[in-house]
């Protein structure tokens, strides 16, 4: 006897039908303390825990939306206008189209041929020699040109339009003969000695070599600048600062392109530009990517669809694998053979290259970014299906012919009910691991084709796309916040989702541990 009956203490008894003990025999409940004292599976599941909390609910308390743009002020040198010496002569028509190119090429014959006439298209031109590289061209007897041809630039003074045509030329005439004025339409026109006309007070026009070009054509370049621009041009300066009539000094930059023998001026201007590749600052814990966006945002935007698409893809197989594979199981025979070679099929289908062909052709076709995501589901459930099939039709197979089974089919269940209701529930456990563990591989072919340009597209993110920004090297070896976060995320979810299928693997079949 034991110290206890010794001591006339009553034992307590247990049987089979006692309330705890029942609930310590409970199955859910020892998967649950096996899983529970694996502590590798239980790190994979906390891991598995904040990555949800961080993809979904980090998206909700994020001030920024996924596709938010920020910008920044940058100083930029610009093409602001362009710098010629003219050494070529130069036509000037009275009417536009009424001389020219080949007209032009028979007057530079005459002048070759020491001759003062030409004739083009039945008409007759004469010129004149007014002056060194200055000539006028007449027709039909006229007493004033219809064209000249100069070396020096006649440039209004006040605006980007063109000087009319009889005052261009009256004033290199005044210049080539050291006159200071003339009248033209009961008008008198005063010259100045560096080749500016005016009107009383006001300067209208002005000669020069030089041609000085705004890149834009709304932009008018005053004469002070010309004169200041030239000034330095000739000097051989490198850099030129212009303060305007507002006393607002700008700073430009002066380049020499040797094979068109002109110079570019470049304006330093404040820019609004995307505030790309920003390194991590109090804004943007993580920086932002190459089209301006915060880099966090997209990181907890980009778990969400990855996950999103994880979990679709793998109900999607499971849910087709479980039907056919049940079906194939149950019915055998001609059944289970039609079945088994269609898995056989699937089995033998290249995944990767029809994704990748479907990719191209849906980039050829514009398809909208959420239509793609979609079609990507889709194509990945329907491609991954085989193996859940297989295991299922194993399974039951080894369950169809057991006393359970037998009592169904005496009490006279349907079909679906035996399959559905007693059988496929027996494979749950095995289903849920398997499960688990495609969730992990599911992710990687989405990251994989992503990275390839073949996944998800912008604006939408995900993991593999934003680590497509290593394809540029600069990003790769400058930008470590741009990839290595994304990267990071991918590795610890996918670990983690293995890390829990190995857990409840141990779980429900404690024997594969031995």
């Amino acid at each position: 006897m034991s110290e206890k009956d010794k001591n006339n203490t009553p034992q307590q008894e247990y049987s089979l039908n006692d309330d705890r003990r029942v609930k310590v025999l409970s199955p859910g409940r020892l998967v649950m303390q096996r899983f529970i004292r694996n502590r590798v599976a239980v790190t994979g599941l906390i891991i598995l825990a904040f990555m949800f909390i961080f993809s979904f609910v980090g998206g909700w308390i994020s001030p920024y939306t996924e596709n938010q743009l920020f910008y920044r002020e940058d100083n930029q040198n610009k093409q602001y206008a362009g710098v010629t010496e003219n050494k070529e002569l130069r036509y000037v028509e009275r009417e536009a189209g009424t001389f020219p190119a080949l007209a032009q090429a028979q007057f530079y014959l005459a002048r070759t041929k020491g001759s003062d006439r030409f004739e083009y298209q039945g008409t007759i031109y004469t010129y004149k020699e007014d002056g060194e590289d200055f000539f006028s061209i007449y027709t039909g007897g006229q007493e004033e040109p219809m064209a000249f041809a100069s070396t020096t630039i006649v440039t209004s003074s006040t605006s980007n339009e063109k000087v009319p045509f009889m005052l261009q030329y009256l004033l290199l005439k005044s210049l080539e003969d050291e006159k200071d004025s003339f009248e033209y339409e009961g008008e008198t026109y005063d010259v100045d000695e560096e080749g500016a006309l005016k009107k009383g007070k006001e300067e209208i026009a002005f000669a020069s070599k030089y041609i000085v070009q705004a890149l834009m054509s709304d932009v008018f370049l005053s004469r002070q600048f010309r004169e200041e621009l030239i000034e330095e041009v000739e000097k051989g300066a490198k850099e030129f600062s212009f303060t305007d009539t507002d006393g607002v000094t700008y700073d430009y930059t002066i380049t020499y392109n040797a094979a068109t023998n002109a110079y570019s001026v470049m304006q330093s201007q404040s820019t609004k530009v995307f505030d790309t590749y920003s390194p991590p600052s109090s804004k943007h814990w993580l920086g932002t990517d190459r089209n301006g966006m915060d880099m966090l945002t997209r990181l907890m935007y980009g778990g969400r669809v990855s996950l999103y698409i994880g979990f679709i893809v793998v109900i999607i197989e499971t849910v087709i694998g479980v039907i056919l594979g049940g079906i194939s199981g149950y019915f055998g025979g001609w059944v289970d053979n039609l079945i088994m070679r269609i898995v056989d099929i699937f089995y033998c289908i290249p995944s990767l290259p029809i994704i990748i062909i479907l990719g191209a052709a849906m980039d050829a076709m514009r398809v909208d970014p959420q239509i793609r995501m979609i079609w990507l589901m889709l194509i990945l459930g329907l491609l991954g299906w085989a193996g859940i099939a297989r295991l299922v039709r194993g399974q039951i197979l080894s369950l169809r012919e057991q006393e359970f089974m037998t009592a169904t089919e005496a009490t006279g269940l349907k079909v679906s009910r035996r399959i559905f209701k007693h059988l496929i529930p027996n494979v749950i456990p095995q289903l849920i691991v398997t499960m688990t563990m495609s969730l992990g591989s599911t992710i990687l072919i989405e990251a994989t084709l992503s990275f390839l340009g073949l996944g998800v597209k912008f604006p939408f993110a995900s993991w593999g796309n934003i680590i497509n920004d290593v394809n540029n090297t600069y990003v790769l070896t400058n930008f470590w916040f741009i990839w290595i976060p994304a990267g990071v995320c991918l590795v610890a979810t996918v670990l983690a989702f293995n890390l829990v299928g190995d857990g409840l693997r141990d779980a429900f079949d404690p024997k594969m541990k031995r």
